[in-house]
């Protein structure tokens, strides 16, 4: 069975999905009178008078601005032709959501260092976004006139013919006709009209008319790519808006470091100094009264003083190891699988170390993955593997615990995704329930510099 995706005439939909809509009819057959054709083909009927009234704005305001550059007036009337071309880039994107289904980002804002006329003329003639809506607007025209005229073509022969044997019976009786005339000359007349002729009429008009949601639709991809190409954002654009959103997780990420650090200090270590500062104070002042419980106080502030070293030990571990610092991944992996309550293989398959910041967070991704492993997975093994593919650093991290772990839920694995995505890496997780779970990670490789 098959249904309407929004995207596609048909979708494969398998036995037995719930929740999804199933039709007796394959697609092909459904497509000419699916409401997404005639999206389309209104689509390709309007892009005709639409596309000349841009044109026709483009080319007379252009003209008109080239031929005042010589006085001052050209240049606002050029900055008011691309403006107007912005405007209808703002039309198109929303008649291409309407008709198309195609969801256009709008392009980046005009970037106006100061306020004022003159600023924003500057603004507009130095914005690739404007540029790229004239190219629209001039390309549009012609593109539009030959996917007009192949449509129309299409569609009303394949209709026409498809029809045949229901007017043919018309046109005898009401303008004496014998059907569709194939020749013509003094002496003779071919028409079309015994039952044969007309069944193959027929046949020939259903293929036309089944093959025109499909041609619709390849002329109509067409059009998608301009509109996204020239109206929506540029990749610079996009990779901007990406950096500054990746900035504000590093950021987030940052603090959020941070204050777990300054959380941990205050309960942990500077908790544990404070009560051994008490413990040394009373135990001076029982040193000359109680000697031996002077010195029981001194040896409980003697554990104190190991714990609070260890937990500093720790924490400083978890900032960043020196065993990682000096020694690379390799070593480093190693003694964090040591404390994995499963046992745990480690392969590090790296000919050389790459750069610090990347070496750090593939340790610290595989450190957590383990944690994960000993708190939730319940499994038995475990293994690592880190190997460089091209230019990405891979790391894959697999357990045959329960499974059943989901990014989507907003567990750790989520907060883990993003931080690898604000460096440009992958986080993918297989995890089918009774398991194994299998967690890959790619980051971009960066070789190390000098140290």
């Amino acid at each position: 069975m098959a249904t309407y995706d929004g995207q596609g005439y048909g979708l494969d939909t398998g036995p037995g999905r719930p929740g999804e809509r199933r039709h007796r009819l394959p697609a092909a057959l459904r497509a000419p009178v699916e409401g997404r054709t005639w999206r389309e083909l209104g689509h390709v009927l309007l892009s005709l008078p639409i596309s000349v009234l841009l044109f026709t704005y483009a080319v007379t305001m252009v003209s008109l601005g080239a031929g005042l550059l010589v006085t001052f007036l050209g240049v606002p009337v050029l900055a008011a032709a691309l403006a107007g071309c912005r405007g209808f880039g703002a039309v198109e994107r929303a008649r291409a959501r309407g008709l198309l289904g195609l969801e256009v980002a709008e392009p980046e804002p005009l970037r106006m260092k100061r306020q004022g006329f003159m600023a924003w003329i500057g603004a507009v003639l130095k914005s690739g976004s404007s540029w790229r809506s004239l190219l629209y607007a001039v390309l549009q025209l012609p593109w539009a006139v030959f996917s007009f005229a192949v449509v129309v073509t299409v569609w009303s022969v394949g209709w026409s013919l498809l029809t045949y044997p229901l007017w043919f019976w018309v046109f005898p009786v009401y303008t004496g006709q014998g059907g569709i005339q194939l020749y013509g000359d003094e002496q003779h007349r071919i028409y079309l009209d015994n039952p044969f002729e007309i069944t193959v009429t027929a046949l020939v008009g259903l293929l036309f008319t089944i093959a025109t949601p499909w041609i619709v639709r390849a002329l109509t991809t067409v059009d998608r790519v301009m509109v996204h190409g020239l109206l929506g954002p540029s990749r610079l654009a996009t990779r901007v808006v990406e950096l500054e959103s990746d900035r504000g997780v590093v950021v987030d990420t940052a603090a959020a470091d941070l204050r777990r650090i300054e959380r941990d200090l205050h309960d942990g270590a500077q908790a544990r100094l404070v009560n051994l500062a008490m413990d040394l104070g009373l135990a001076k002042e029982k040193l000359r009264e109680d000697p031996q419980v002077a010195a029981q106080m001194v040896d409980e502030a003697h554990g104190e003083v190991k714990t609070a070293l260890q937990e500093l030990r720790d924490l400083a571990r978890g900032i960043h190891p020196a065993v990682l610092t000096d020694r690379g991944l390799d070593a480093a992996l190693s003694s964090v699988a040591s404390r994995c309550t499963v046992p745990v293989q480690v392969e590090v398959d790296l000919a050389e170390r790459p750069a610090p910041a990347i070496e750090g967070i593939a340790y610290f991704t595989v450190s957590e993955l383990l944690q994960n492993i000993s708190k939730h997975a319940r499994a038995t093994w475990a293994a690592v593997e880190v190997w460089r593919t091209e230019n990405r650093l891979m790391l894959q991290v697999v357990d045959n615990g329960v499974g059943g772990a989901d990014v989507s839920r907003g567990s750790g694995l989520a907060g883990l995704a993003e931080r690898l995505d604000a460096v440009d890496g992958i986080l993918v997780v297989d995890s089918p329930a009774g398991g194994p779970t299998r967690v890959t990670a790619e980051l971009p490789w960066r070789a190390e510099r000098t140290r």
